[in-house]
């Protein structure tokens, strides 16, 4: 087991309690899902990396072939990556070779349930790994119903309704709120219309009247 993977078991054991609260099969299970991977970045503990970190080297001149020490930092970009379990985008940092394995697996919730625990080197990814898989446990002991297509129809039917009602509450909390008096009646055939069923009045009649 790798440094990095004795101190993760030391702290999980500390936070239990200590060893004497691990049965030793749990104890064997979990050495096998720690990472393996000896060194791990100090950012990569909050994004998915896939097993790119720092890498270290020489820089030799062209001339004089001198080396100097360098460094190799991974390619990390942010990320709003889609999860179909959630039904939400996650805003994570990852890899552009993540984004590679990502897109291979078929999305993100489909690359932590297929890579293994051993595998996945950065905390978060084993978080993210532990959640979506407890989702999904509890999604697959959901019963799931089947509806006729008449009742099909009719919950169409009833939300079609429901979305009418709504929009004409929406309307009418407008017309409160703005004082909207612009409401004009419709036009009436009468005796006073005219020929083009004008329903105006004459205003010259109270005029002559009061004269």
């Amino acid at each position: 087991m790798a440094f990095r993977s004795r101190e993760m078991m030391k702290k999980f054991v500390k936070k239990i309690g200590g060893e004497k609260n691990l049965a030793p099969a749990l104890k064997d299970q979990l050495k096998k899902s720690m990472p393996d991977s000896k060194i791990v970045m100090g950012r990569a503990h909050r994004g998915i990396f896939a097993g790119k970190h720092i890498r270290f080297g020489n820089r030799v001149s062209e001339q004089g072939g001198n080396k100097s020490r360098r460094s190799w930092k991974p390619n990390v970009q942010q990320k709003r990556l889609f999860s179909y379990i959630l039904d939400r985008h996650i805003r994570v940092k990852v890899t552009t070779h993540a984004l590679r394995c990502i897109d291979k697996a078929g999305g993100i919730d489909e690359y932590l349930l297929k890579t293994p625990y051993h595998k996945m080197d950065t905390e978060m990814g084993l978080f993210w790994k532990t959640k979506i898989e407890k989702m999904y446990e509890e999604l697959g002991e959901m019963q799931v119903v089947f509806f006729s297509p008449e009742d099909e129809a009719n919950l169409e039917e009833q939300f079609k309704e429901l979305n009418i009602e709504k929009k004409t509450a929406r309307r009418e909390a407008r017309r409160r709120i703005y004082g909207s008096t612009s409401q004009e009646e419709p036009t009436k055939e009468g005796p006073d219309a005219g020929e083009d069923g004008d329903t105006h009045t004459d205003l010259h009649e109270p005029l002559v009247a009061n004269a």
